[in-house]
């Protein structure tokens, strides 16, 4: 089966390859089909109502079963900021660096008791026949003092769980604890379940 991912990020294409190729999916971007996917406004207020507007936008585009996901940092301190605009903390969509230096900015001085935070991913499925499918993940951890290791992206620096930084976990390693990878799993669950019905 193939699924079109609704999005241009390359290292969200590989976990998402990773774990759903056990299924045999194979997860193509609009631009190996050869097509340009519109810019989204992702006006939902949820995470769930973003992956669902950016599925069936490339659903649209594609007329192929599309899934997309929509994730983001969720910091207790900050109640639940920067949540569904992560990626547009600072003004600036997709600047990891000023997303990062704009957090440590806002959690100056808090200690690390109160410095709790959680990824969540949702992830939505849409097919042309109409039928949805739609998963959230979410990983618990805390946010460190310094940006910390080079791998993964986002807040990946700052995030930490079991006492090292989502950037310093080998892909395998992160895809076995983070919120896309739980998300993964149960989506791959879903859709498992799917397949087999239509059987």
């Amino acid at each position: 089966m193939d699924l079109v991912l609704a999005t241009n990020n390359i290292k969200k294409l590989d976990e998402m390859q990773r774990i759903l190729e056990p299924l045999n999916i194979n997860v193509l971007t609009a631009k190996k089909l050869g097509i340009d996917l519109p810019d989204v406004e992702e006006t939902g207020t949820t995470f769930e109502e973003n992956a669902k507007i950016k599925a069936l936008s490339a659903l649209h585009a594609t007329n192929l079963p599309a899934v997309a996901d929509d994730s983001g940092l969720m910091v207790d301190y900050l109640g639940g900021a920067p949540g569904v605009y992560s990626a547009r903390f600072s003004g600036e969509h997709g600047n990891d660096e000023k997303n990062n230096e704009l957090l440590l900015k806002k959690l100056a001085g808090v200690p690390e008791s109160e410095r709790g935070a959680h990824y969540i991913s949702a992830i939505c499925c849409v097919f042309p026949d109409g039928r949805e499918i739609s998963v959230r993940g979410e990983c618990s951890g805390k946010i460190g003092f310094e940006c910390d290791g080079t791998g993964g992206f986002g807040y990946d620096p700052l995030f930490i769980i079991n006492g090292r930084t989502f950037a310093r976990y080998t892909p395998k390693e992160k895809d076995a604890v983070s919120h896309r990878g739980r998300a993964l799993r149960l989506f791959a669950g879903e859709l498992k379940k799917m397949i087999e019905n239509e059987g």
